[in-house]
């Protein structure tokens, strides 16, 4: 396997430098696939770990203030796998869902988002836990019997800058579930369970995947809570791929994330299934002298030419770069 390494701040001012077949600076994005929802009023999935770094702009949060970023990684001659993570798959006649799959990039690993929990029925007093995961899951409506949900806890385990955030809680019976945690915001923890917002990377820097809004594209949303029992609202799904939960009564299934963006499945209503989560994305930008030098495999994932001449190499499956 070729060698890595972190650039530092005197490398990120060479980006675009990189000649013959020595070391290529390259940025990255890499968001894991999110979680799905359960049955029953449950609360939102929680979205797909978010990594990303970038030498040249701003990682921006919902309503745009930039946000911290890594330094980007060092690639050598030879071919790297590139692992891209499935969302957690829908779930029928269950009260917990799935968590999603990790993405991998070199030494960067994004980490699953949390599946949700549902409410197990006013008899059983059992609490199931949102899960934890890149971002953490919301927990589902709080049964009769049942002592509040919990929680499923964000950026598990931990990165700088945070990769993720925690899910919502519910408090009591009559209001449905809880928003997933996102990229930059946790879950709702009070109606409506809204879930928590993604990141936004700038359109021109990392391709056109992901929620448009303004110049920016935003991953990783999490899941909105469902309705509560006998029906009502339901949560709205966070700005970069988040499901909205399902209002109302009785199905039909809840709504998924979108796919690769890392969006976390919307919440259920009563007597309705989970919905799947959104599979998360690889992104990675290099220089415009190394353009020749990249390339993709399968023929799913792409290789573009960016604004200034730069390889923005997109992974939407699973597959390998290579660098001659």
């Amino acid at each position: 396997m070729p060698l890595f390494s972190t650039r530092g701040a005197a490398s990120g001012k060479a980006f675009g430098l990189t000649a013959g077949a020595g070391p290529i600076n390259v940025d990255y994005l890499v968001v894991a696939g999110a979680g799905s929802s359960a049955r029953d009023n449950s609360g939102g999935g929680g979205a797909g770990g978010f990594r990303f770094s970038n030498s040249t702009f701003p990682v921006s949060g919902a309503p745009g203030a930039p946000l911290a970023s890594a330094t980007g990684l060092e690639i050598l001659k030879g071919s790297y796998p590139i692992t891209v993570g499935a969302g957690g798959s829908a779930v029928v006649c269950s009260f917990n869902g799935f968590s999603g799959n990790p993405s991998v990039f070199s030494t960067i690993t994004s980490t699953a988002g949390g599946g949700a929990s549902g409410c197990t029925g006013n008899t059983t007093p059992v609490n199931i836990p949102g899960n934890p995961g890149g971002s953490g899951a919301g927990s589902g409506q709080k049964c009769a019997s049942q002592p509040p949900g919990t929680a499923g806890t964000g950026n598990s385990p931990p990165t700088s800058p945070p990769q993720g955030n925690p899910g919502g809680a519910t408090t009591n019976g009559n209001s449905g579930g809880a928003g997933g945690g996102g990229a930059i915001a946790a879950g709702g923890s009070c109606g409506p369970k809204a879930g928590g917002a993604g990141a936004g990377v700038p359109t021109t820097a990392f391709g056109s995947n992901g929620f448009l809004c303004g110049s920016f594209r935003y991953y990783a949303g999490g899941g909105g809570g469902g309705a509560p029992q006998g029906g009502g609202a339901a949560g709205a799904g966070g700005i970069g791929g988040g499901g909205n939960g399902r209002p109302g009564n009785c199905g039909p299934a809840a709504n998924p994330g979108t796919t690769n963006t890392g969006g976390g499945a919307g919440g259920s209503n009563q007597a309705g299934n989970g919905g799947n989560g959104g599979s998360g994305i690889v992104v990675i930008r290099a220089p415009k002298a190394a353009f020749p030098r990249v390339s993709v495999s399968p023929g799913t994932n792409t290789k573009t030419t960016g604004p200034d001449g730069e390889a923005i190499l997109t992974f939407t499956v699973t597959g390998t770069l290579t660098v001659s």
